[in-house]
């Protein structure tokens, strides 16, 4: 599911913790830093925009990216420098007035914080009305957080999402950017190292491009229910959900935690994967935290700053990089700039396993064609339709994602002897992966490689088991090599 490590500053924390995350007193700080690393807001023409993302393909769809339909988020690459971009393509009736839409892009674009997705450009032209932010290559925290795959969200990384985000808020209303739409889980990215970012598209005035908050009326700020205006005491409300969110690993309707926790049956309300994990005190805390935020009168909420000064005492583990927390295995993530990699080579340069396996199921046995088979006319028999039933039987389980019976299906398809298929090999290796099996993964993909020489994906495969087994400059190596395979063809 992705790789990445921790790049941040030093700053005031109470006395008894050491932390490897900056403190609410230099989040300005952190911002004219980010500002020294990141290019100027600029705006984009539409047609550098469509090199960056082929043409808007919807292979470039980045469907958790902080946003949902109708309007749709797409992955990119610059032509001019290979930074990667995060694109916004809003629907035909957003922003309506061409002025508004540039004005409030260029008000957002002014921020610079290592805490948010930050907006680095926008375009307008004709009725197009885009946004260009930093691309988060390691997906949301409702992807982590509701639908995990290998191990649910640690404890300690459950804290530092709260903190970020605290800090993300507490930043954007120093600025003068108190108002956010529509906080939800969907809204809170990870970047290349693993650190937990809020999404700058969020930051953007209400338009036509949909109301502010959901039409979960559970989860809405009463006050927004009387008066349909976002305040800042109702993005605190987003917030105390948001931490529901983090200590049951379920999105909890805030009237049902609230009398859970009246009624003292605040285990009741608690991530069973957890348990053990953290202290009653350090639970009961961030609860407390949590409660005040869904206080029904706006006036009885915590600002950001105080709530970045209760959350900082709770960090655990502040000196283990992000990555580490969030379960991967290589040092860092950065995808490899020399040439531009596919899709597939992309997802398996950060070893997102999902991502990985829906490419592979859409391509199919697409990859097989011209691979000889030498079969002889005797060996059409009774044998070689029980091989095909194998391998249909590793498809459906593939398709399924039962990776397990997937493997055994493909295994008697390939130990039957009488074809070769390269992608049989390469779904292999991929649910070797899914079940932390790397080393017999890295066979399957260099198998695959000796069946197909010029396969990009047995290198990619190669690249994502390399990268599960640690060997991070032999990954590199075979990424690149997968790439320039693939520009040559």
């Amino acid at each position: 599911m992705g790789a990445r490590c921790s790049k941040l500053g030093f700053c005031w924390w109470p006395s008894n913790l050491k932390s490897n995350v900056p403190y609410s007193s230099d989040l300005e700080k952190c911002g004219e830093n980010e500002r020294m690393k990141l290019p100027a807001f600029k705006e984009y023409s539409l047609d550098e925009l469509k090199v960056a993302t082929s043409g808007f393909s919807v292979e470039n769809i980045v469907s958790e990216h902080g946003e949902k339909a109708p309007n749709v988020v797409y992955k990119g690459q610059l032509e001019d420098d290979g930074s990667w971009i995060a694109v916004k393509r809003f629907n035909k009736s957003a922003w309506p007035d061409s002025r508004q839409f540039l004005e409030e892009a260029k008000a957002v674009g002014q921020l610079r914080s290592e805490r948010l997705a930050n907006l680095i450009g926008c375009c307008c032209d004709g009725n197009e009305r885009l946004l260009v932010a930093e691309f988060m290559p390691h997906e949301t925290l409702s992807k982590h957080l509701f639908h995990w795959e290998t191990q649910p969200l640690k404890w300690a990384m459950r804290l530092r999402v709260a903190l970020h985000l605290a800090e993300a808020l507490d930043y954007c209303s120093s600025k003068g950017r108190a108002l956010y739409h529509d906080l939800n889980a969907y809204r809170i990215l990870f970047d290349q190292d693993a650190n937990p970012r809020l999404s700058c598209f969020g930051l953007m005035k209400n338009s036509r491009d949909g109301k502010s908050y959901s039409t979960n009326l559970a989860f809405t700020p009463p006050e927004y229910l009387r008066t349909g205006r976002v305040t800042a005491e109702s993005v605190v409300y987003s917030f105390g959900t948001l931490l529901l969110d983090l200590l049951s690993g379920k999105h909890i309707p805030p009237s049902h935690a609230l009398d859970l926790i009246r009624g003292k049956n605040i285990q009741m309300l608690m991530d069973s994967c957890l348990e053990g994990h953290f202290s009653n005190d350090d639970g009961a805390e961030l609860v407390r935290i949590a409660s005040r935020c869904l206080q029904y009168e706006p006036r009885d909420r915590p600002n950001a700053k105080s709530l970045v000064t209760s959350l900082a005492p709770l960090q655990k583990e502040i000196d283990v990089p992000s990555h580490i927390l969030l379960g991967i295995t290589h040092e860092t993530s950065s995808p490899v700039q020399t040439s531009k990699l596919s899709p597939l080579g992309e997802a398996c340069s950060r070893v997102d396993l999902t991502a990985m396996h829906e490419l592979l199921e859409k391509v199919g046995y697409k990859d097989d064609e011209g691979v000889a088979n030498e079969l002889s006319f005797q060996l059409w028999t009774s044998q070689i339709q029980e091989t095909l039933n194998s391998r249909k039987r590793g498809d459906n389980a593939f398709r399924a994602k039962d990776f397990a019976t997937a493997i055994s299906c493909y295994t008697d398809f390939i130990e039957g002897g009488n074809m070769v298929s390269p992608t049989v090999l390469a779904r292999r290796c991929l649910c070797y992966l899914m079940n932390n099996r790397p080393q017999e993964a890295l066979a399957d993909a260099m198998q695959a490689q000796v069946t197909s020489p010029d396969w990009p994906t047995a290198f990619y495969l190669q690249a994502a088991a390399l990268f599960s087994l640690g060997m991070n400059s032999d990954a590199q190596e075979t990424l690149k090599d997968g790439s320039s395979m693939e520009n040559r063809r």
